[in-house]
């Protein structure tokens, strides 16, 4: 065996050789991959000069101009959709999945995925100029169930800001712990759009969310927190088409905003609602009182809440069944085949992806299914 002192010795070469490998590494990426100043175009009105290195996603924010993000920059929703007009190189195996073959053709690429390396052209819809980042105020912090808070922030003075019910913001964190940079992540609101002064989001802890770990055991009434808002196109159509509405867990976020404002506007009782909310147990379930409100006060709305198995001493009225079988047996059973239907879903892409096959099988085409699936 080796005695202590030539361990010890070892450790501490082993040591000061990764030390001195991360340097170097450091100065020859700062060397290589130094780009300089760069040209921006935007749609071919605004010039501006950047720092090249870059994502291009994060080079724009810089720039006061957000494209959505649904996953925080990470490659996973596929949203930071634009269209580039400079040759940046072939398309990433990260990119591919997220694009259809005509946007390939078109060279639209994901921005968090294209390094800014030298001048490049770039168009974006001309609505995303309205996007802003705004510094807003926690003002409460309610618990709804065990892994789910509503959080209310105050909008700052002046925002003006005015959205959809049904669109998202993005919720920026300041570096904390082990993680070295701000991170961000969309969420859907759960305000009206008539609240001119609050945003309230439904935020569930993710096991390992940089964000939800954030806003769940550290953020605190009082403290200052960026939103980038409004984001999303996901909304109500205005027809008189029956809404089938899914959506589990804090996936009712958008239909406590579209509900909320349906009956701001007057309109909830023009056409029928279904809402399937469920969960795995009885524990699971929030807001209950006022969906079964809105069931009683208006004939065409129609709750349907699911519990998929109550858990030790929880007592549950209906029978135990996954959300999805029960929009199921609805279908069979309550709502009419002949009936003109809208799908309206959010939440995981599983249960996203079975609701929608489920609404294939009984006439529902794509074009009448919208959806926001959490990445």
């Amino acid at each position: 065996m080796f005695p202590l002192s030539t361990l010890a010795a070892q450790a501490l070469l082993i040591g000061g050789v990764s030390v001195l490998m991360a340097v170097m590494i450091s100065v020859i990426d700062s060397i290589v991959n130094n780009y300089g100043d760069v040209q921006l175009d935007i749609n071919g009105k605004k010039q501006v000069t950047v720092k090249g290195g870059s994502k291009l996603l994060g080079t724009l924010a810089d720039q006061g101009i957000f494209l959505p993000s649904a996953c925080g920059g990470r490659g996973s929703c596929g949203a930071c959709k634009c269209q580039v007009k400079s040759d940046v190189g072939p398309h990433l195996p990260t990119e591919v999945p997220y694009l259809t073959q005509q946007e390939l053709r078109e060279n639209v690429r994901l921005a968090c995925q294209v390094k800014v390396k030298a001048d490049i052209g770039i168009q974006i819809p001309e609505e995303l100029f309205n996007i802003k980042k705004l510094s807003c105020t926690v003002e409460s912090m309610t618990n709804l169930t065990y892994d789910i808070k509503e959080v209310r922030l105050k909008l700052p003075e002046g925002s003006d800001l005015t959205y959809t019910a049904g669109q998202y913001g993005q919720i920026e964190v300041p570096a904390y712990g082990g993680i070295r940079e701000p991170s961000a992540r969309a969420y859907s609101f759960a305000s009206a759009p008539q609240e001119k002064d609050t945003l309230e989001f439904l935020i569930r802890l993710v096991p390992g969310g940089t964000v939800t770990t954030y806003v769940h055991k550290f953020l605190k009434v009082g403290d200052k927190i960026n939103v980038v808002a409004p984001v999303g196109d996901f909304r109500v159509h205005d027809t008189q088409a029956a809404m089938i509405c899914v959506g589990g867990g804090s996936g009712m976020a958008p239909f406590r905003s579209i509900f909320r404002d349906m009956e701001a506007r007057g309109v909830l009782g023009e056409r029928d609602i279904w809402y399937f909310f469920g969960g795995h147990s009885v524990k699971d379930l929030y807001f209950m009182d006022w969906l079964k409100e809105l069931a009683a006060k208006y004939e065409r709305f129609h709750f349907i809440p699911a519990v998929s198995e109550p858990g030790p001493g929880e007592v549950w009225e209906g029978k135990p069944a996954r959300l999805i079988d029960v929009l199921a047996e609805r279908f069979k059973t309550e709502i009419p085949r002949e009936l003109a239907k809208e799908g309206y879903l959010c939440g995981s892409p599983g249960m996203l992806d079975a609701s929608m096959e489920i609404m294939r099988k009984n006439g529902m085409t794509d074009d009448k299914i919208y959806f926001d699936k959490f990445a």
